[in-house]
C-alpha cells in the first residue's frame, strides 16, 4: 500500500471551494479522507508543501504532441515529460498528425502510446473532417466509442457552415464538445502577421482581426442553432471577445480561450523578423491583448492553454513567410500567467487562475480530472507563487526549442508535479 501526505500546503480546490491550510492524503493513487491517516503504522512518505500551493493537477486542453508522424518535432514521451515540467497532469492533443487522428485505429495508436510512453494522462481528440481537408465528415461517432474527448480539424477551419453544422449535431448525439480554429482563408488569404501597421511597415502579408472574428460569429450562431458546445480555440482579437462576452450573456454554450503569448507579446515583436514569434492566430495590437485580459477577469474567456506546437530548428531557421506557425508553451506558460495575470496585471487570483485550469476545462471536457474529492485520482500539481526565475530553453524537456520567451525573467511556477499518487517531476 502506497501512502503519501503533503504537509502544510495552501489547498485550492475550485471543485469543492476549499482554499484552506490543510494536509492532504493520498492512498494508493487516490486522495483520502484524512482521517484514514491514523490507521496506519508505517512511515508514510512526507511532502512538505510549507509556502506552496496544493492545487488539482492541472489541465492544459489544447496541445500538440506530433505523433505519429513527426517525431522529429515532439513525441508522446517528450512532451508529457514537457508538460510534467510545467504543473500538467491532463493534457489534450491535437489531431493534426501524420496520418490524421481521424479513425479509430489511429485513436487507439496514441492512446496506446501514451499508455507505454507519457508520464501524464494523455487524452487524444478526432478530427471532424477526414484528413482534416474539411471536405468531408469524419467517422464522429466511431471517435467518439474510440475514446475521444472532443472533435477538432486544429490547424485548420472548416470553411462550409452546412458542414460544420452537422458536425456539431453528431458530436451533439454522442457527447462530445466541438473545438475549432477560427480562421475564415478567404479573408485571411496568405497571412502571416497581424494585419496592422507593422504588417504595412515590414511588408509582410497581414492577417486580419476580421478572419478569426466572422468564424467566432459562424460558431456562436451554431452553437445556439444546435444547444450544443462550441470551444473557440486561441481567441485572439478584441472582436472576438465582443461577440463571446455578449453570446454567454445570452446563454449560448460557446466558450473561449487564451494562449500566454497573445497577453504577454503584440505584433511589434515581429520587427526582427524572428520566425519564433510567427504564430496563428498572430500576435495582435496592443488594444487587443487589452480586450484579451479584461476577457480573462470578467469570466468571457473561461480557459488558459497554450497551443504547444513544437517546431524544429532547421523549419524555424527559413524566411519569415516561409516558416511553419506556432511555438512551445507547455513549460512556460504557468509562469507566463502567474507573472501577468496575479502579480503584474492582477486580473485575477490565483484561485481563479487553478479554477481556470481545472474546473473549467474538466467541465467541458466532461473528464475525471481537475479535483482533490475524496477517491479522485491523485493527480495534484505544487506551485510556488513567488519563486523568480529564469526561463532557459536549453534547459526544456520538449524535443523542439522554438520559444520567444528565452531569457525572461518569471514570478511563479510549478515545482512538483504528481500524476496517480506518484512524482513524475520536481524542480
Amino acid at each position: 500500500m502506497s501512502v503519501i501526505i503533503i504537509r502544510n500546503g495552501r489547498v485550492i480546490d475550485p471543485a469543492n471551494k476549499r482554499d484552506e491550510i490543510v494536509d492532504l492524503l493520498i492512498i494508493d493513487g487516490k486522495i483520502a479522507p484524512l482521517s484514514q491517516f491514523s490507521d496506519f503504522n508505517s512511515q508514510p512518505e512526507e511532502i512538505d508543501a510549507s509556502n506552496l500551493i496544493v492545487a488539482p493537477g492541472l489541465i492544459d486542453m489544447h496541445v500538440h504532441l506530433r505523433e505519429p508522424g513527426f517525431g522529429h518535432k515532439e513525441t508522446i514521451e517528450s512532451g508529457a515529460r514537457s508538460a510534467a515540467a510545467g504543473g500538467f497532469t491532463t493534457i489534450v492533443c491535437m489531431p493534426n498528425t501524420s496520418p490524421v487522428a481521424d479513425t479509430p485505429s489511429t485513436i487507439a495508436w496514441i492512446k496506446e502510446r501514451a499508455a507505454a510512453a507519457a508520464c501524464v494522462n494523455v487524452l487524444p481528440t478526432g478530427a471532424i473532417s477526414k484528413n482534416i481537408s474539411g471536405a468531408e465528415l469524419g467517422p464522429i461517432g466511431s471517435l467518439a466509442q474510440a475514446g475521444v474527448v472532443a472533435i477538432t480539424d486544429d490547424g485548420h477551419c472548416i470553411q462550409n457552415n452546412e458542414l460544420m453544422r452537422r458536425a456539431v449535431e453528431y458530436a451533439r448525439m454522442v457527447g462530445v464538445p466541438v473545438l475549432d480554429h477560427c480562421q475564415d482563408y478567404n479573408l485571411v488569404g496568405n497571412g502571416v502577421v497581424h494585419e496592422g501597421y507593422w504588417s504595412t511597415l515590414l511588408g509582410l502579408p497581414g492577417w486580419p482581426s476580421a478572419g478569426e472574428e466572422s468564424i467566432v460569429a459562424r460558431n456562436i450562431l451554431l452553437a445556439g442553432l444546435c444547444d450544443h458546445p462550441i470551444h473557440c480555440q486561441h481567441v485572439s482579437t478584441a472582436g472576438s471577445v465582443r461577440l463571446l462576452r455578449e453570446a454567454r450573456g445570452r446563454g449560448v454554450k460557446i466558450t473561449g480561450e487564451v494562449c500566454p503569448h497573445h497577453i504577454a507579446l503584440t505584433d511589434e515583436a515581429i520587427q526582427n523578423f524572428n520566425t519564433n514569434y510567427k504564430m496563428n492566430p498572430p500576435l495582435r495590437a496592443q488594444a487587443d491583448v487589452d480586450a484579451l485580459l479584461e476577457g480573462i477577469a470578467d469570466g468571457t474567456l473561461s480557459i488558459l492553454a497554450s497551443d504547444h506546437a513544437p517546431h524544429a530548428d532547421f523549419e524555424k531557421e527559413v524566411e519569415f513567410d516561409a516558416a511553419p506557425f506556432g511555438i512551445i508553451g507547455l513549460e512556460t506558460e504557468l509562469g507566463l500567467f502567474l507573472d501577468l495575470l496575479v502579480h503584474k496585471q492582477r486580473k485575477i487570483d490565483i484561485a481563479r487562475l487553478i479554477e481556470i485550469y481545472t474546473v473549467e476545462p474538466a467541465r467541458l471536457l466532461k473528464i475525471n480530472a481537475g479535483t482533490l474529492s475524496t477517491g479522485a485520482p491523485a493527480d495534484v500539481t505544487l506551485i510556488d507563487p513567488h519563486l523568480e526565475w529564469t526561463v532557459k530553453i536549453d534547459k526544456f524537456e520538449s524535443a523542439s526549442r522554438n520559444s520567444p520567451f528565452d531569457g525572461w525573467k518569471l514570478r511563479g511556477r510549478a515545482v512538483r508535479t504528481i500524476v496517480g499518487g506518484r512524482t513524475v517531476w520536481k524542480l
